[in-house]
């Protein structure tokens, strides 16, 4: 696949990262990580189709029905994909068990108890934050997110050979620095806040890549979804706290 085609990193983003129609842009592991630049252009575009949601949930119920409506759209718009990373890294991780033993978990398709507890319980914050939340962290918990991603991509692969580390290989300093724009355009619609969100959804990401690094020897595209689904969680709580009310 040509990946200087106009449009075609954008649309392999898309494709990749949420289940919107798209032109058909497949690329190798590698070309998707040079397309990544686009990933937080996508998390915006998911972010003004949520606030689309919540303005309606609004219009139609009480605030915590239209969080959840909002949750489960997000879910749908994602497929899912970084939810399925956050609780297979609940089964993981969590669990004590060897390194070895750890891997073989995050491979097994199957929901263990610690995945499902953990997943139910974070759905159930995510929804009463997203209710609660200032509507533009709809916009930037998405974009924010996806650039915590290429972050955490770059850290030491727990498989060097597998699809992660090939991804990680076309994430050059010039992606992760240009994917950077569009967040931090987006900071300056609540400075203050959003200052505070990205210490607390940095801090959290910091963490997990920390654990995973101390229980799995690196990350793994399942941890990518764990930073994802953290920092959108951390944003969200922070334009739903009480000092911005």
């Amino acid at each position: 696949m040509n990946t200087d085609r106009p449009g075609s990193g954008f649309w392999a983003a898309l494709t990749f990262l949420t289940t919107l129609p798209a032109p058909a842009a497949a690329l190798s592991p590698q070309g998707l990580g040079r397309a990544a630049v686009w990933f937080p252009a996508v998390g915006l575009l998911v972010g003004v189709l949520l606030g689309g949601v919540r303005w309606l949930g609004e219009w139609l119920f009480d605030p915590w029905p239209a969080g959840a409506l909002v949750v489960t759209v997000w879910a749908v718009l994602t497929g899912g994909l970084h939810l399925d990373g956050l609780a297979d890294c609940c089964d993981g991780l969590l669990a004590p068990v060897s390194r070895e033993r750890r891997l073989e978990i995050l491979r097994d398709p199957r929901l263990g108890s610690f995945g499902a507890a953990g997943l139910g319980l974070f759905l159930l914050l995510k929804t009463l934050a997203a209710a609660a939340a200032a509507p533009v962290a709809l916009l930037i918990a998405p974009a924010w997110a996806r650039w915590a991603l290429l972050v955490a991509a770059r850290q030491p692969q727990a498989r060097p050979g597998g699809l992660g580390a090939s991804f990680a290989a076309g994430l050059t300093p010039g992606v992760v620095a240009g994917a950077a724009l569009i967040p931090l355009l987006l900071a300056g619609l609540a400075p203050l806040r959003s200052g505070v969100a990205l210490l607390v959804a940095g801090s959290a990401a910091w963490g997990a890549l920390r654990l995973a690094r101390a229980r799995l020897g690196g990350v793994t595209g399942d941890v990518y979804g764990l930073v994802v689904e953290l920092c959108e969680l951390m944003v969200l709580l922070v334009f739903a706290a009480r000092p911005w009310a």
